[in-house]
């Protein structure tokens, strides 16, 4: 039996299951980008994202039959799932593995949060209910001030595979902004897990002959760590993770559910320093917390909780 979609609600305040879901959310995200490095020890980037992407795709198809949901038709729906196949998955997964070898997890995890503030950027150009306010530009402002403390003048100076890679990660952060701006504009009453089986089927079909063309078969001889690295990116990471976005979307609205991109960050650090034993500069700590804070500007939460009579 066909069900349609529930109704998203608008930004509100946040339950206490649906913090439990962001923060779930976080760990899941979070620990990707130490299971990318573990896998990046017996795997090219491109095939890494390619077994990413079939094996998300295979679990949440069977999902969809076993829940019955409804699956749209026609070369409109095509056509989207090829562009949120290529902004929302081809292009960041690629950029986050492929930076990730040159910088460290939680460096990765941090510039990804950078998301949050292009998708600002990107919406304002795009849709005029999604303005810049003067709290908005402050928050944007705040936050490139962030990305710029991250990367350093050191890395201008002495341009190297550790200063592509950050920008790498900048890159992917662009490209989620821009799936969004399609997303909004393309996905209107399709459930997230159908959009989302759909552009990792675009994505697969793309990246396996990639993968495969530039890299070779794989040679399935892997360590017992690197299949769990894969098995937790496709599942865990990306197909789980879907479903329970989708939770918070229609619980709590899109707003809320982009404050998992700040979640993300202490997990992503925590595990690489616990796990890889990194240790990151104090100049990306220091454009966390401006990226922080330009994030808590833009949703604007804050202030209202700081004035008088406020409630939450």
């Amino acid at each position: 039996m066909s069900q349609s979609p529930r109704p998203i609600a608008t930004q509100t305040v946040i339950s206490p299951l649906t913090w439990v879901y962001l923060v779930v959310l976080a760990m899941i995200w979070g620990a990707s980008f130490i299971s990318n490095r573990v896998a990046l020890g017996q795997l090219g980037f491109l095939t890494l994202v390619a077994f990413r992407t079939s094996g998300a795709m295979v679990a949440l198809w069977a999902y969809i039959w076993l829940r019955g949901l409804p699956v749209p038709r026609g070369r409109g729906w095509l056509l989207t799932c090829v562009l949120m196949g290529i902004f929302n998955n081809i292009v960041p997964f690629c950029l986050i593995v492929w930076g990730q070898m040159h910088i460290a997890s939680g460096l990765a995890g941090i510039l990804n949060a950078a998301t949050a503030i292009f998708s600002v950027l990107a919406a304002a150009l795009f849709f005029p209910d999604e303005r810049l306010t003067r709290a908005k530009s402050l928050g944007v402002a705040l936050g490139m001030a962030g990305v710029v403390v991250i990367i350093g003048p050191a890395a201008l100076r002495a341009f190297d595979l550790s200063s592509l890679g950050q920008l790498a990660i900048l890159g992917a952060a662009a490209s989620y902004a821009v799936a969004g701006i399609i997303g909004r504009a393309r996905l209107r009453g399709v459930r997230p897990e159908v959009a989302a089986a759909g552009m990792l089927t675009m994505a697969s079909a793309t990246l396996i002959p990639a993968a495969l063309w530039v890299e070779g078969a794989p040679t399935l001889s892997y360590s017992p760590a690197t299949w769990a690295a894969l098995a937790y990116l496709a599942l865990i990471s990306s197909a789980l993770a879907y479903i329970i976005s989708f939770a918070v979307l229609i619980r709590a609205g899109a707003g809320n559910l982009g404050l998992v991109t700040l979640l993300i960050v202490p997990f992503a650090v925590g595990l690489g320093a616990v796990v890889f034993h990194e240790v990151l500069p104090t100049a990306a700590y220091l454009g966390m917390a401006l990226l922080a804070l330009g994030m808590a500007v833009i949703d604007g939460r804050m202030w209202r909780i700081l004035r008088p009579g406020a409630t939450t």
